[in-house]
């Protein structure tokens, strides 16, 4: 992989991944595109997932303070119930990762065909939540078990994460500023997870065909854009303008799909 390239990706990560129009199957996209064939650079995708992870935790830095000092009051609270919905909502990406990693693995193919068929899920998905008369329910514990589920299903290449849980938040009657939060949040856990899982096992050094300084150059393009596209999309969930993101997966999941068939 030239760092042309890695640079092209990276930001295809960062912009895509807190846009609800599916960073990894951007990625994938960029793959066909390129001719690199995705399965063998899995730990390139990961470092991208941790620099959107790391720009994450800038753009919502004070309330990732603030849940910390909470937790160790020690106190039942508001504080610590939000982290246990936090840590409940890891749970069903947690164990799909852990139990089915090879078959997940195995999606990440570059079929185009596939991939659009996902991509227009996601539309279909977005278009719902647009409709959807706006709900004002703060998120409870079984909310955030149905947005973990969302996000469990969202493993699949070409259905946004943040697009399933948003607008699955919305179709069950979330409000939209706290849904965006707990969204960007509860992503965090299951990242930082896999990199822990990586490391232990030894594939983030194994794992790569990817030379360094792509590496770091496509790592530092998915940090900043995902910075930008982070604080963008907040607004952009609190103004209900997913309909534009509804179309845009519709004529990339068509795109797909026909340049798969021919």
């Amino acid at each position: 992989m030239s760092v042309i390239e890695a640079f092209i990706l990276g930001l295809i990560q960062g912009l895509t991944e807190f846009l609800p129009v599916s960073s990894s199957g951007h990625l994938e996209l960029g793959h066909a595109l390129f001719g690199i064939k995705s399965q063998s650079n899995l730990k390139f995708e990961l470092v991208l997932h941790a620099a959107t992870v790391l720009s994450t935790l800038i753009v919502f830095r004070k309330d990732i303070i603030e849940l910390i000092t909470g937790l160790f009051k020690f106190k039942w609270d508001d504080n610590n119930k939000y982290i246990a919905m936090l840590l409940l909502s890891a749970i069903p990406a947690g164990i799909a990762g852990v139990l089915y990693e090879d078959k997940i693995e195995a999606m990440f193919t570059g079929n185009l065909l596939l991939l659009g068929i996902q991509f227009l899920f996601t539309a279909l998905l977005l278009a719902i939540a647009f409709f959807k008369p706006s709900g004002n329910r703060k998120i409870n514990f079984l909310d955030a078990f149905i947005l973990g589920i969302a996000q469990m299903v969202a493993i699949i290449p070409a259905i946004s994460r943040s697009g399933a849980t948003i607008a699955t938040g919305l179709i069950i009657g979330n409000e939209r500023s706290g849904l965006a939060k707990f969204s960007f949040l509860m992503v965090i856990i299951p990242i930082v997870g896999a990199l822990f899982m990586k490391a232990v096992s030894g594939d983030m050094i194994n794992e790569s065909t990817v030379a360094t300084i792509p590496m770091l150059v496509g790592f530092l393009a998915a940090f900043i854009s995902g910075l930008l596209a982070c604080k963008w999309m907040i607004n952009l969930v609190k103004k209900g303008k997913l309909i534009y993101f509804a179309i845009y997966c519709l004529v990339i999941g068509l795109f797909a799909i026909f340049a798969g068939c021919f």
